[in-house]
């Protein structure tokens, strides 16, 4: 029989070859590579070759099937996010910068549990249990019924685990869980994979909710093998920046809810409080109008959100002008600079451009593109759009404007915070009542020419 070959796998982005090299040619980090040992040869391979399996129960399509239960956490930002709150038997990834507070936020969400009458287990693999004590009195939840331990081995995690049958176990965090019969380091690839799928089976024969924390790698992707986020049923991305108070916890998988919901919290010193109405915090004075601020109407999940862009165009004493975007793609700024200046004839040669979300809010709508451009010309004119107005749209490369997704709940958002004038694009669906003042825009040139009047 022929000997498996060995494999190799970066630790970076978990690409696997069949040689080790210094430099991993998929992300291209340095000494990221090392050799895994390949599978034995198991009764499970010699049965494909020969022995019959089980055979499969097949159901219709049509078949009725109740819904999952759900636990509330009474935390309504993250019950949000989870689809209406905790499914048993679920796998649950959260990641996130070190320091934004995914500690802080399952350690509330375990004590809300556990005052729910619901069993939590708290398991801490990077801090001593003196120091959770510490956190969870500054919290005020020294009192609640849950229960803690702090190990990173994960036989005797399951073990206890099994023992002690809790509805909810916080696992922070799967980089430091070691799985004995796996020989490479905790954190590695092939531990990581290993203990992920470990807690996920755990979970899924035992009917016990599994959070599982995750570290980020400087491109913001959760470390380890991809195929974590494959394994469980939801990953949540906790984010924000360290300037700002507030914290956007973000699904991007979700096999019991909609993906792309977010949840919006703001950090104090008592911990995390829930946001009821991100809109109204996200935006900043607007009793007086202001050059490059415009307020984007955008959809996050099933929730209207209003944020504020902000331009601020200079002449530049370099000879590249400078593009810096915080909270939007940076790409997607060149090609409306570009647009601008091809089809509308206004040129950003010479200028520094910069582009900021206000609050530490985070936007991937194509929607927001009229926005930006919106920003850009009034910063560069030195032109302020009325207070009272927001703006959404999606740009094209010929510079015509495309209507985008739930016209209607973006205008009843802004009309609901006092917003009584808006600018999209022609051939938006909008109802009977829209609630404020609409001005149909057919391309860019007439937001450039009829709005700012220039050109």
């Amino acid at each position: 029989m022929a000997k498996a070959a060995s494999r190799f796998v970066c630790s970076e982005c978990g690409a696997v070859t069949t040689k080790w090299s210094g430099q991993c040619d998929s992300c291209g980090a340095w000494n990221s590579i090392s050799e895994e040992a390949p599978l034995a040869q198991g009764p499970g391979k010699q049965a494909l070759g020969g022995a019959r399996g089980r055979r499969m129960r097949l159901t219709d399509l049509g078949q009725d099937e109740a819904p999952p239960p759900r636990a509330a956490s009474g935390l309504g930002e993250l019950d949000r996010v989870l689809g209406g709150g905790l499914v048993p038997a679920s796998a649950i990834l959260v990641g996130g910068d070190p320091g934004i507070g995914k500690s802080t936020l399952l350690l509330q969400a375990a004590a809300s549990f556990a005052r729910k009458g619901m069993k939590a287990v708290y398991i801490s693999g990077e801090e001593a249990s003196a120091q959770v004590r510490l956190r969870a009195q500054r919290l005020g939840l020294g009192d609640s019924p849950v229960k803690l331990g702090t190990e990173t081995n994960l036989r005797d995690i399951l073990t206890t685990l099994e023992a002690e049958k809790p509805d909810i176990a916080v696992i922070d965090s799967i980089q430091t869980m070691w799985l004995d019969t796996v020989e490479s380091a905790p954190g590695s690839v092939a531990q990581v994979r290993a203990a992920a799928h470990e807690l996920t089976t755990f979970a899924k024969r035992h009917g016990v909710s599994v959070v599982l924390v995750g570290h980020v790698t400087k491109e913001g992707q959760i470390a380890g093998p991809r195929v974590v986020e494959h394994m469980v049923d939801t990953v949540l991305y906790f984010e924000g920046e360290r300037g700002h108070q507030f914290r956007i916890l973000r699904a991007v998988k979700n096999r019991f809810g909609p993906a792309a919901e977010i949840g919006v919290f703001e950090m104090t010193g008592d911990g995390l409080a829930e946001v009821e109405n991100p809109s109204a915090l996200f935006l900043s004075d607007r009793d007086r109008p202001a050059p490059g601020s415009v307020v984007f109407s955008g959809i996050e999940g099933t929730r209207p959100v209003l944020v504020e862009f902000q331009a601020l165009v200079a002449p530049t004493p370099h000879a590249q002008p400078r593009r810096t975007v915080v909270g939007w793609d940076g790409g997607r700024l060149a090609m409306i600079l570009a647009v601008l200046e091809a089809r509308c004839g206004i040129p950003f040669a010479g200028l520094d451009v910069y582009l900021n979300v206000a609050g530490g809010m985070r936007v991937s709508e194509p929607a927001a593109d009229l926005a930006v451009a919106a920003a850009l010309l009034s910063a560069r004119e030195d032109h302020a759009l009325p207070p009272e107005t927001v703006v959404f749209g999606e740009l094209s490369l010929s510079g015509a404007l495309r209507p985008v997704s739930q016209t209607e709940n973006r205008l009843k958002e802004a009309a609901k915070l006092g917003f009584t004038q808006a600018l999209l694009p022609e051939r938006s669906k909008l109802g009977p009542d829209a609630g404020l003042g609409v001005t149909a825009l057919p391309d860019l040139a007439a937001l450039v020419g009829d709005v700012f009047g220039a050109g």
